[in-house]
């Protein structure tokens, strides 16, 4: 899988295929994808960079979809123990998830500058973490990586 959020990409056929896949997860899974919570996704579809839960929930308040916090807590809930999102530890906040639907271990790859964010693919059994959790007899069974730097749109800026 590659890094997704700093390519130029086709961004509406991007949104419209993610929702038709979480929409065929739900199905599948037997989940369900309220209006709430297929908008929520949306709207963190709609940029790749990670939103906070307050920022999510300015926008479902402006759509009359709500205003208290745990509407947009509920939703976030949702989409991210459904793996349709993930959460950006150190940001305190989320964003769509860009592989939804496969068995992934992502790495999020933020810009200092722009605040996009890119999600890349890792593996937790390669690798200098995972020689020293087998040799310390340790299983690990999620990580979370998070690197910051610059993207390539402001390293041309600069």
């Amino acid at each position: 899988m590659t890094p997704i959020g700093f390519e130029a990409h086709d961004h509406a056929d991007c949104v419209r295929t993610t929702l038709e896949q979480a929409e065929k997860v739900c199905k599948a899974r037997r989940l369900r994808l309220t209006p709430i919570r297929r908008r929520a996704l949306e709207i963190l579809l709609a940029e790749h960079r990670a939103l906070g839960a307050y920022d999510l929930l300015a926008v479902l308040a402006a759509e009359g979809l709500g205003t208290a916090p745990p509407v947009a807590y509920r939703a976030l809930d949702f989409l991210t123990s459904a793996g349709f999102a993930h959460k950006i530890e150190g940001l305190n906040a989320y964003i769509a998830c860009a592989h939804l639907g496969a068995d992934h271990t992502p790495a999020f790859l933020i810009c200092t500058a722009c605040k996009s964010v890119a999600e890349a693919e890792t593996q937790t059994t390669k690798g200098r973490l995972a020689e020293a959790a087998r040799d310390s007899g340790f299983h690990i069974e999620r990580t979370v990586i998070e690197a910051l730097g610059l993207c390539p749109a402001c390293q041309d800026a600069a």
